[in-house]
This record gives structure tokens, sequence and C-alpha cells, in this order.
């Protein structure tokens, strides 16, 4: 091949460059397809181009803890619908609600010192078709939420605060009571909940106290979660399946620059259960989720497959710090449904957790539907890359006739722990290590830097 022009040479010679050797690892996803620019071009919500702003004291709402506000402030959405869209703005104050529904064109915005607190009073909250551990059921609605909208933002730097003290307290008693009872025995809303809708961004608010899971997405596409924290406590009172992020059925998914921590997963992966759920049209699996540049603090795991899910694809957790979760990675394999757990990349991670690695058979409260014997499950294509962390327990892999593991790559982990349990990787089928250094400590003063850096982490 003879060029004429010298510039043509060399912009051919890039081009080849490029397509042999130039693409980036970290601009792929694990199963080698490219990562598209959507995930990489993140700018915040101006909402000076969403419309005429409806500040709710401009309409007769009142700063008021105590007064229940939910049927005005639902007006001022539906009137600004009907109106061609724009901003509901929540300013500095505490108003009182249960359940509002925002509709196509139509925004949130918390001013710095606003609070949208939810009531404690499960009656004030309406039962509604919604989904709920893996199934559509009628049960409660969120404080906020958005059914089949596109291009739906909240933004701002104020508070939802799911004002969950009460749903705690009333949880425990019961499974006092009943210990069987099951996480939706006792009626407890959510905080946000978006279904069936696409272009979402949430960015900068704090979520805090949910009385259930915190923030949940549902058949959702292109959504980004940038900037948020989101926290549920741990004591002195358990705040029960709070869990942060809860991704069922979604796919083209980011959470960026966030800070977790609640008294259950940080991210669950979610998407269905039972015999059938595969063929369930309700379900769905989870395919190209981006979980990078965050910060967590204790939560029962970071990242988790399960335990309503049927099928995670392409799923990216990098370039985050963990202090004091319970797992890193858990990857819960149930007997009642088909599981398929495949390219999942957890890379550049440094902290602490009790559990590096968890996979064990999740027995609770599942249901054959009269089926005999359990289904098969698989999970394969996992890579665990340049990891440096402490934990008390490296590996808790269960062998299992339920599930299949195979072609895991654990590749440059450094890692200090009291029970190394190197033992268990055994039932992996084609494991490869690559530079894995886990060393065995006796005592559990030298597994942690004793230095209190949660506020930093927050930053």
């Amino acid at each position: 091949m003879k060029f004429q022009n010298t510039s043509v040479f060399y912009w051919f010679l890039l081009i080849m460059l490029f397509s042999s050797s130039g693409v980036k690892s970290q601009d792929l996803f694990p199963d080698g397809t490219r990562i598209p620019e959507w995930f990489k071009e993140n700018k915040p919500t101006d909402i000076n181009t969403l419309g005429k702003k409806y500040i709710l004291t401009d309409f007769g709402v009142v700063n008021d803890s105590t007064i229940l506000q939910t049927k005005k402030i639902q007006a001022i959405i539906d009137q600004a619908a009907k109106s061609g869209g724009g901003v509901i703005i929540v300013p500095k104050g505490t108003f009182l609600i249960s359940s509002i529904f925002f509709k196509q064109g139509t925004h949130l915005h918390l001013e710095k010192g606003a609070v949208l607190k939810g009531s404690d009073d499960i009656s004030n909250y309406p039962v509604m078709k919604t989904r709920m551990e893996g199934q559509t059921v009628n049960y409660f609605p969120a404080l906020i939420n958005a059914d089949g909208l596109d291009g739906f933002t909240i933004s701002g730097i104020g508070t939802l605060n799911g004002n969950g003290l009460r749903f705690w307290k009333a949880f425990w008693k019961r499974r006092e009571w009943n210990p069987k009872c099951t996480n939706m025995d006792e009626m407890r809303p959510r905080i946000i909940y978006i279904s069936n809708s696409k272009n979402i961004q949430i960015e900068d608010i704090t979520v805090k106290n949910s009385p259930f899971w915190s923030t949940h997405y549902y058949k959702c596409e292109f959504v980004k979660l940038l900037h948020l924290t989101i926290l549920a406590p741990k004591e002195p009172v358990k705040a029960p399946s709070t869990d942060a992020v809860d991704i069922d059925a979604c796919k083209n998914f980011l959470i960026k620059n966030c800070y977790l921590s609640v008294n259950d997963d940080a991210i669950a992966l979610k998407g269905g259960k039972g015999p059938n759920a595969d063929k369930d049209a309700q379900n769905g699996e989870n395919r190209n989720i981006i979980i990078e540049d965050n910060s967590f603090g204790f939560c029962h795991s970071v990242l988790t497959c399960g335990s309503e899910s049927i099928h995670n694809y392409n799923i990216v957790l990098r370039n985050s710090k963990v202090k004091d979760a319970s797992r890193l990675l858990h990857l819960k394999m149930r007997p009642d449904t088909p599981q398929h757990y495949e390219y999942i990349t957890v890379e550049n991670i440094t902290g602490n957790v009790k559990t590096f690695l968890y996979v064990k058979p999740w027995n609770q409260f599942f249901d054959l539907k009269g089926e005999v014997g359990p289904k098969m499950s698989h999970a394969h294509n996992i890579l665990l890359k340049n990891i440096n962390i402490s934990c008390e327990t490296a590996f808790s892999v269960d062998p299992s006739d339920q599930y299949q593991l195979s072609d895991f790559t654990f590749e440059n982990l450094t890692i200090k722990a009291m029970k190394p349990d190197l033992e268990k990787l055994n039932f992996i089928k084609n494991l490869k290590k690559i530079k894995v250094n886990v060393a065995k400590v006796e005592s559990p003063d030298k597994l942690y830097d004793k230095k209190d850096d949660s506020d930093e982490a927050r930053k």
C-alpha cells in the first residue's frame, strides 16, 4: 500500500494502533465489548433548563414537620405536568409526606436545608401494584415514585428522610414474636422507587433512614446515581433491609462518587425469583452496570448478586474504598431459582471487610412451588483484580450440587486474613491465580487501621 499524502499515512497508522492495542482495559466491559461514552459524560443537572420552577411554599405548602402535606404537593406536581412540565423545588425546611408520584416532564430539586420527611404511619400510604422482592404484588409505594418517565431528575443538596425508626422497632418486635415472618410482613415503604423509565439522573442528595429498601429501580435503562449519600444505621436500632441501591432488571446503569452505608446490602442486583423466574416477562436481567469511584461504610455486602436474581451480565465494581463491610462480593445461590452470574469484574479496591468472597446456598424463604429438586445455577467469568484488603475470612465458598462455579481469575491480590481458607477455592473449576498473596494474621488488631476515616471517605 502506497500513500501519496504523509498526513493520510499518519492517520492510517493511528487507526491501526488504536484498533490493535490502543483500547484501554478500563474502556471495556468484562465480556470485551466497548463501554459507551454515555458512562463517561456526567454533567450536573441544570434546573434552569427544565422549565418552570414550582417552589412548594409559593403554593400553600408550609414548613411544618408535623402536618402531612402529600395532597398539596401532589397537586403541584399534577399542575406542573399539565402545564408542560417543570421543577418541584423544596426550599429550606422540613415537609412531611407519604407517597408522591412524579409525571412526565416534572423533576424534583431539594435546596440546601430542605427535607422531605416520610410519615411513620403506614395508614397514610396507599396499597397498589408495585415491584417488591422479585415479584409484582400489591404493596406500599415509596415516598418518591416515578413510572414510565423519560428524563426524570432528582437534584440539589437536600435530604430525603424516610423517618424509619418506628418501622424498624415494629419489625424487630414482630420478628421476636414470629421468627419466621418475612421482610414484607411488617408493612413499610421505600424512599425512592423508579420503574419502566429511562434517562434518569439522581445526584448530590442525601437519602437516609429508610423504613425498607432505600432506593429501588425496576426495568429502567440509562440511569445515573452521582455523588449520593445513602445512610441507614446498624445501631442502636438496626435498620432492617435498608439496601442502598436495588437494581432490578435494568441495563446501562452507573453509580459513581457515592457514599453508601446501610444495614443491608450496599448494592444488590435483583430481577426475579422462583422455579420459572427466567420465563416470566415481569422479570429480567441486569446488564452493563458500572459501580466506580465510591466509598462504602458498614453494609452487609458491597455488591450482592441476589437474593432475587436470575441473570447478571457485564457488572463492574472498581476504584473504590471499603471500610467495615461484612462482605466485598456476595453471590447468593438460591435453590428455587435458576441463576446465571457472568462477566463480573471487581478491581482496584482497598480497605477492610469481614469476608472477601462469599458464595453459599441462600435458603431463606425459598419456595419450589411444588417442583422437585433445586434449580441449577452458574457463576463464571468472574475477575477479582488489583485488590489490597484486610479481612477476617478471605474465602467463604461452599461446595454444592445446586450451582457450578467456573472460570474465576484472581490477579494481583494482597489479602491479610485471620482465616485464609484457601482450600475453599477447590470447588471452583478453572481457577486462575496470578500474583495472589494471602497472609495469615493472628490478631484482629493487625487487620485494621485504627484511624476513623469515615468523614474523609464521604468527600
